[in-house]
């Protein structure tokens, strides 16, 4: 297994060691001690999947404290561009963003800690995407960013009349006006 930072080191890639032979392939996606060994420390609770079709845009979403969420991301089908946007108040890359893809060809996945915000657009025909969560959902305490907002400048690598995107997602606010994470984690 291989993690590396992305461009904002806290939020890490990780690729497996995937063996093949005949039969097919086989890879670890979650070793408590691999990952530990690595940095990664969290307690997952929650387990979540979704199906999405071609130029479906989910996201921005993140929980405010105490239910931040820390993600890890894959794709079991499909291709995705995969986005965390930096929303801690006080870090050097406060409103910068990682743009990341995961596919089921390349097994990469995607660990996002907490103080992020967090969304993908499907590039492929669909795609079915599978993370964890180290805090259960909480409706009271979830917020979003518009994917669109020009001061994040997403380059969501779908061409504007494809796009689809919920009502919920189409009416949260731009990161100037969003409720955010006042401390650096």
């Amino acid at each position: 297994m291989n993690i590396t930072d992305t461009l904002i080191p806290d939020v890490k890639m990780i690729e497996p060691d995937i063996i093949r032979d005949s039969r097919g392939y086989f890879f670890e996606i979650w070793n408590q001690k691999k990952y530990a060994d690595a940095g990664i420390t969290c307690n997952w609770v929650q387990d979540n999947e979704s199906k999405s079709s071609y130029g479906v845009i989910r996201g921005l979403h993140y929980q405010l404290p105490p239910y931040a969420q820390a993600k890890l991301i894959k794709v079991i089908y499909g291709k995705i561009l995969d986005i965390a946007v930096d929303i801690r108040k006080n870090s050097p890359t406060f409103g910068k963003h990682t743009a990341t893809i995961l596919s089921d060809e390349n097994k990469l996945q995607l660990f996002i800690p907490h103080g992020f915000a967090h969304g993908f657009a499907v590039l492929s025909e669909s795609a079915i995407v599978q993370y964890k969560c180290d805090n259960p959902y909480m409706p009271s305490h979830e917020r979003g960013i518009r994917f669109d907002d020009p001061a994040l400048a997403i380059d969501w690598q779908i061409k504007k009349d494809k796009v689809i995107v919920s009502q919920k997602d189409q009416a949260q606010p731009l990161l100037a006006e969003a409720q955010i994470f006042e401390n650096h984690e």
